[in-house]
C-alpha cells in the first residue's frame, strides 16, 4: 500500500471523503415549508435511540502517518503542529487535547479512523444556553468510521468520493464496538436513551412528539447549572445502516403550520 504523508496529500480529497453524511428526519421533511409528513424512515430490528445534541458537527481525522486533523462538518480547521488553526465555532480548542491523546492511543498505519464529535455550548449555537450557564464547552463522541481503502478513493475524481460517501460508503463501527471503542479511550458518548424493536416506534406526527417529550424531557448533557431543552433524537439500527433524526423543532413547526397557530 502507498505511505500516506499529511503534507503531500490531496487534503481537498481527505476532507471530503472524511465528511459526516446528511441525515435524514424521521419524518419526511418538506424542502419547500418545512413541515413534516407522513411518510417515515423504515426501520427493522433493534433501534438504538441517542439524544441529539445541539452544538456543531466535528472530526478528528487520524492519518495512517501517525498525524491528524481536525474539521468542522464542512472543511478542515487545523493540522497537528499548525501554528495557527481556525478558530472557528472554538472546535480547535476544544479538540486539540483530546486528538494529541487519540493519535497516541488509536492511530493505525493501516487506515483513516474518524471520531466524530458533537462540539456545543460555550457560543456554540443559539441553544448554548441548554447547557451551561457559564460557556462552557463540551462534547460527546458520536460515531466512528474506519477507511481501509484510502489510497485507492483519494485517487478518484473529486465528484466520485463525494458520490461515494454520499452513497453509504464509509465504514461504520456499529453499536457495540462503538461503545467499547469509546470506554476505551474515555471519551464520553452522546446519551443511549433506549434500545427498543422497530415495531415499537411511533408513526403518527403527534405521537411521534410525545414519544420525544417522555424521552427527553430535558438534555443529559448539561455541563453546568439546571438542564434546559434537548434538540431530540437520532435512531439507528445496530449496525447502523439505517439512520434518522427527530428534532422538536420540526414537529413543533409542523404543527405550528397545520393549526394556524403562533
Amino acid at each position: 500500500m502507498p505511505s500516506f504523508d499529511i503534507r503531500t496529500a490531496d487534503l481537498r480529497a481527505v476532507n471530503s471523503l472524511t465528511k459526516y453524511p446528511s441525515i435524514p428526519t424521521y419524518h419526511a421533511l418538506d424542502s419547500r415549508d418545512g413541515g413534516l409528513g407522513e411518510e417515515v424512515v423504515p426501520f427493522t430490528g433493534a433501534v438504538t435511540l441517542t439524544e441529539k445534541v445541539d452544538g456543531t458537527n466535528s472530526r478528528i481525522i487520524l492519518t495512517p502517518d501517525g498525524e491528524y486533523l481536525i474539521g468542522s462538518r464542512e472543511e478542515l480547521l487545523y493540522a497537528r503542529g499548525d501554528l495557527i488553526g481556525n478558530p472557528a465555532l472554538g472546535i480547535v480548542d476544544a479538540l486539540r487535547e483530546l486528538a494529541e491523546r487519540l493519535r497516541a492511543e488509536a492511530a493505525d498505519a493501516d487506515r483513516v479512523t474518524v471520531f466524530y464529535l458533537e462540539v456545543y455550548g460555550g457560543r456554540v449555537t443559539a441553544a448554548s444556553k441548554h447547557y451551561t450557564a457559564s460557556r462552557q464547552v463540551g462534547h460527546r463522541l458520536f460515531d466512528v468510521a474506519e477507511l481501509d481503502r484510502w489510497a485507492d478513493l483519494l485517487a478518484l475524481p473529486a465528484q466520485r468520493i463525494a458520490a461515494w460517501r454520499d452513497g453509504g460508503g464509509q465504514r461504520w463501527l456499529d453499536e457495540a464496538v462503538l461503545v467499547d471503542r469509546a470506554a476505551r479511550h474515555g471519551l464520553a458518548t452522546v446519551p443511549r436513551l433506549a434500545t427498543v424493536d422497530a415495531t415499537e416506534l411511533p408513526r403518527d406526527l403527534h405521537k411521534t412528539y410525545a414519544f420525544l417529550a417522555d424521552l427527553l424531557p430535558q438534555t443529559r448533557v448539561a455541563l453546568d447549572g439546571p438542564a434546559g431543552r434537548s434538540e431530540g433524537l437520532v435512531l439507528r439500527t445496530a449496525d447502523r445502516s439505517v439512520i434518522a433524526k427527530a428534532r422538536f423543532q420540526d414537529y413543533e413547526r409542523t404543527r405550528r403550520r397545520r393549526t394556524g397557530s403562533r
